[in-house]
């Protein structure tokens, strides 16, 4: 935040007490909107270990996760997540998600960048192939 890479946002990914991957908010600096602080140092740890998935390991934040960097660490199966700031303080500053949490809740059509299905028995088809597939590798 200092150094103007981005927003008041730190996390990093632990086992124990080794520190396995770090970030900080980069979404200013590197033009990428999904550089959150726990979305990068998700990244740092998969690649550092290797893995696409941090059994075993804490995201430890500066703020309540934002629903996206919810759904990162869901994804990469950590074990919990540690943080310090609530969302409500995240607001305060100027970082306001509640519109996301509440856009969640909505169905696909009515959300305020509404989706839209097509191709619906297409797009399922990929889903038959891909449990089909002897070698997949499964997440």
């Amino acid at each position: 935040m200092r150094h103007h890479d981005g927003g008041p946002f730190g996390a990093v990914v632990v086992r124990g007490d080794e520190i396995l991957g770090e970030g900080w908010n980069r979404v200013t600096s590197t033009n990428d909107p999904t550089a959150h602080a726990e979305v990068v140092a998700i990244r740092d740890a998969c690649a550092r270990l290797g893995t696409w998935t941090l059994h075993g390991c804490l995201l430890v934040t500066s703020c309540e996760p934002c629903p996206m960097c919810l759904a990162a660490a869901h994804w990469a199966r950590v074990d919990g997540i540690v943080y310090g700031a609530s969302r409500e303080d995240a607001a305060a500053g100027g970082f306001d998600d509640e519109l996301l949490y509440e856009e969640i809740a909505l169905p696909p059509d009515r959300r305020t960048v509404a989706a839209r299905r097509v191709l619906p028995e297409e797009a399922a088809a990929l889903f038959v192939e891909w449990r089909e597939l002897e070698d997949r590798t499964p997440y």
